[in-house]
């Protein structure tokens, strides 16, 4: 009772910030890693943390205690590298560049584009031709544009249907799609660890999850069996989408980037 006196005796407006500092670091990782497959690593190592804490401080153990020291070097090494997916969102998201020196494109011509994208995943939909197309954000996709056919062509609805017809050479890829171009066909994605519920969501659905898990692209999936239309973005996927929702979202990703008609 006297140490618990004694530690309150010496509790001032610093050690709370102290506390709340510290507290604001652990809710900023679970928050990081929330929907991972870490998130779940990562609650074991601070819950095992707080116990080793707990015990070299209320017994007298100079052994174990000298073994947590001496691993404490080990442990800091070995974190990056169990955490290296997270790690490298999260600096991405701080690198990223800001919409206001990004690239612009007029309304007119994102509505356009827009108009084309839907057209395109209604009549795939319809079809049932499984289709995947990644629209790239401000993170640069060119190491997966580089596993893929080079195409650099305008999007067109055309075109789009053509890529993603049943057997030929890239409808099994993704289609990486750069402001109003399309820059390759048949790129190979990482798929993400995560596990679906839903039985229905196959490779494609994991690859549309795994890329946006790592960058701020959006993913725009048809699945082969159903026809249902799903997007994914920032490791989150929604699914069965009609136009008017799937317009909303392509409008809202791309609205940072819009330039004022009157602007030149």
């Amino acid at each position: 009772m006297s140490a618990i006196t004694g530690i309150l005796s010496r509790f001032t407006f610093q050690s709370a910030v102290d506390i709340l500092l510290v507290a604001a670091v652990f809710y900023a990782l679970l928050r990081l890693f929330r929907g991972t497959a870490a998130v779940q690593l990562l609650r074991g190592i601070l819950v095992l943390t707080f116990g080793v804490v707990l015990v070299t401080n209320m017994v007298e153990l100079t052994a174990f205690r000298w073994l947590v020291s001496n691993s404490l070097n080990v442990v800091l090494v070995a974190i990056p590298v169990i955490f290296q997916p997270e790690l490298r969102r999260a600096l991405e998201k701080l690198g990223r560049t800001t919409p206001l020196f990004g690239r612009r494109a007029s309304q007119a011509a994102t509505e356009f584009l827009v108009s084309e994208l839907i057209r395109t995943v209604d009549t795939l939909s319809q079809r049932k031709h499984g289709a995947i197309i990644i629209l790239e954000g401000t993170t640069g996709l060119e190491e997966y544009i580089e596993t893929g056919t080079r195409l650099d062509s305008t999007v067109s609805h055309e075109l789009l249907l053509t890529i993603f017809f049943p057997n030929t050479a890239l409808h099994d890829g993704a289609v990486i799609v750069r402001s109003d171009r399309i820059l390759a066909a048949g790129c190979v994605l990482p798929l993400t660890q995560r596990q679906f519920a839903d039985t229905q969501m196959g490779t494609r659905h994991r690859a549309a999850v795994g890329i946006t898990e790592q960058n701020d692209a959006l993913s725009i999936v048809v699945s082969e069996e159903t026809g249902i239309i799903s997007v994914s973005r920032h490791g989150r996927i929604v699914r069965r989408l009609d136009e008017k929702r799937l317009r909303k979202i392509l409008q809202g990703f791309y609205e940072p980037r819009l330039q004022p008609q009157n602007e030149r």
